[in-house]
């Protein structure tokens, strides 16, 4: 099997040890992804599925520690300056090839670093994930881009979502009733304005009517814009892993 990154001339930085995970498991998808499963399939993005259910939102390690890897080799080439192309999707197994939408989520020090996503599965979930880490890195308007001696020292955290889903209510009572903390990532969108948080936020908001305030007030529509009348609220749910805490970090 032909390897599945090119890297460019000039790229300069040597790999890390997760790094050198991309090249093991491009040279053996059959070992690495679950018996002969990934052996011989190539989905393009039109055949892949779009994941509807969290029944379906199951990565094994193997594909969870690649995923890592490949953001954070996305984060190293975009703060570098160095844009280095994703994987051919043509040489993935079907659950990484799958559409499938994600956010990336970094931390410093504990500290919120960048956090980027898409909410619709537009491409694959390895299309998505270097997308998706390159902007955390670089393009969150919230944080200076992240400098190249700063990306070890940075945590990556990957939620690969389930399509949301609108759920329906007749009063705010009703919504915060059918809202489960701790599972529920939640969508608000309010005429143009669109925000979400990730179920992860409930460990921090536990209280609904505080969680939605601040879903709220990202979105730009006030503590109340979730009681607003044409406010629709969409639920979806997660699986999400993380790299071990950076030494000294």
């Amino acid at each position: 099997m032909r390897a599945a990154f090119r890297k460019p001339a000039n790229m300069k930085h040597e790999a890390s040890d997760r790094e050198k995970t991309l090249g093991r498991l491009a040279r053996g998808w059959k070992a690495w992804l679950g018996g002969g499963s990934a052996e011989g399939k190539r989905v393009t993005l039109e055949e892949a599925p779009v994941v509807s259910g969290p029944e379906s939102c199951q990565l094994n390690g193997a594909a969870r520690e690649f995923l890592l890897a490949l953001a954070r080799r996305s984060i190293r080439s975009a703060a570098a300056n160095s844009p280095e192309a994703p994987p051919d999707e043509a040489d993935l197994p079907p659950e990484l090839a799958a559409r499938r939408a994600c956010f990336v989520t970094l931390t410093r020090e504990g500290a919120l670093r960048g956090c980027v996503g898409n909410l619709s599965a537009d491409c694959s979930l390895v299309r998505a994930v270097w997308r998706n880490a390159a902007k955390a890195a670089c393009n969150d308007p919230r944080f200076p881009p992240v400098a190249p001696e700063e990306v070890d020292r940075l945590r990556i955290e990957i939620s690969v979502l389930t399509e949301p889903q609108v759920l329906r209510f007749e009063s705010p009572e009703e919504l915060i009733a059918r809202l489960r903390p701790g599972r529920d990532g939640v969508v608000l969108r309010v005429g143009p304005k669109v925000a979400t948080l990730l179920p992860q936020v409930w460990s921090q908001l536990p209280a609904p009517h505080d969680f939605l305030r601040c879903l709220s007030r990202k979105a730009g529509c006030g503590d109340l814009g979730w009681q607003a009348p044409e406010a629709v609220i969409s639920v979806y749910q997660v699986e999400h892993f993380e790299e071990p805490a950076p030494r000294g970090g």
